[in-house]
């Protein structure tokens, strides 16, 4: 009895959360550039970037960040919200740039897609992990993998974004990169 009610608990949850996806989809869609950049959140690149670089550009010492840094630079819960809420917006601005330059907007309208995901699931398995830590006894040693993972997926999305506007649509470049 207890196992059906907890297979149906997560079914009604995993279609909950297609429900979301897909009406945010919709609402995210139809939105001009202009509403895409001003929904923004701001975030500290610096300290994105900083977890990212330890992650992406490896050199000696490199454990010299402590998770605890770690969590703090990225802004906590509301810092890793933040960075997936903008994923999806950096996403659908790179679409945009598929206007100006198609062929290469294309390839890096995929790439970011990949690096959306991954920023994704890494946050999903940080959430998963706060939620349930008793009972996932050992895994918050794994947050700080998945709090690299986060930072370097952001951080390639950003930059590929702003390579990708400033040789697409040099005019719109520089409020997005104040911005982002």
């Amino acid at each position: 009895m207890l196992a059906f009610f907890l297979l149906g608990a997560v079914v009604v949850i995993l279609l909950g959360t297609a429900i979301r996806a897909q009406l945010s989809a919709v609402r995210l869609g139809g939105r001009s550039w202009e509403e895409l950049v001003s929904a923004l959140q701001r975030i500290e690149f610096d300290q994105v970037s900083w977890v990212a670089r330890d992650f992406l550009d490896p050199r000696g010492g490199q454990i010299s960040l402590e998770p605890r840094d770690m969590w703090l630079m990225l802004g906590g819960r509301d810092g890793l919200r933040r960075m997936r809420n903008n994923a999806r917006l950096m996403l659908l601005l790179a679409a945009h740039a598929q206007r100006w330059n198609f062929d290469e907007g294309v390839i890096v309208t995929e790439r970011i897609r990949r690096d959306a995901l991954r920023l994704r699931q890494s946050v999903r398995r940080i959430e998963t992990t706060l939620m349930f830590h008793r009972i996932l006894r050992g895994s918050e040693n794994l947050i700080p993998f998945h709090l690299h993972e986060a930072a370097s997926a952001y951080y390639l999305m950003r930059q590929r974004l702003l390579a990708l506007y400033q040789t697409s649509h040099a005019g719109l470049y520089p409020r997005l990169a104040e911005i982002l």
